[in-house]
C-alpha cells in the first residue's frame, strides 16, 4: 500500500478532529513511505514556525524508522545520540510528534504534529495513526488486498 493522497486526507481529518476536541491549532504533515510530503494541513491560527517542524517530524519518523519520541533521551549530552539534530541539513526532530505509519513491521509513511506541548502533539498524531490501523483491518475484514510500493 502506498500513501495515497485519499488516505492522507483523511488521517489529516482525523488528526485536525483530535486538535480540535483538545482546544489546538496545529500543523499537520503526512509522508510516504520515502518521506516525500503527500499532505499537509495548518489549521487556522496554528503557528507558522510549526510548519517546517511538522513536515520534518513526519520525515524523521520515516527517515530513522522510530517516533520522534525515541529521540528525546538519546539525543541528550553525554547520550549515544548527541547531536543528531544537527546531521540532515537539520531536517532531524527529536522532539515528540512524528510517528511512522506502518503494515505490520513496513513503514508505507509518517505523520507529523506540531502546535502544541510534545505530549499534546504524539497524542494529535496517535489520533490519526489508530484510525489507520482501523482503515487497514477494515480492508483486511472486507477480503481487501493492498500492496506496498508503487
Amino acid at each position: 500500500m502506498t500513501m495515497m493522497l485519499d488516505i492522507a486526507k483523511y488521517l489529516l481529518e482525523v488528526a485536525e478532529k483530535k486538535a480540535k476536541d483538545m482546544g489546538l491549532a496545529e500543523n499537520i504533515a503526512i509522508v510516504d513511505d520515502g518521506a516525500n510530503l503527500v499532505a499537509f494541513h495548518r489549521m487556522d491560527h496554528a503557528r507558522i514556525g510549526g510548519i517546517d517542524i511538522a513536515q520534518n517530524k513526519a520525515w524523521t519518523s520515516v527517515a530513522l524508522q522510530m517516533p520522534t519520541s525515541n529521540l528525546s533521551e538519546a539525543a541528550q549530552p553525554g547520550h549515544p545520540s548527541f547531536g543528531i539534530n544537527t546531521t540532515n541539513h537539520g531536517r532531524v526532530v527529536i522532539l515528540g510528534g512524528g510517528i511512522p505509519l506502518r503494515i505490520g513491521d513496513v513503514i508505507v509513511g509518517g505523520i507529523g504534529v506540531s502546535g502544541g506541548t510534545s505530549q499534546q502533539d504524539i497524542e494529535v498524531a496517535n489520533a490519526a495513526v489508530q484510525a489507520f490501523e482501523q482503515l487497514l483491518k477494515r480492508h483486511e475484514s472486507n477480503g481487501i488486498s493492498y500492496r506496498i510500493g508503487s
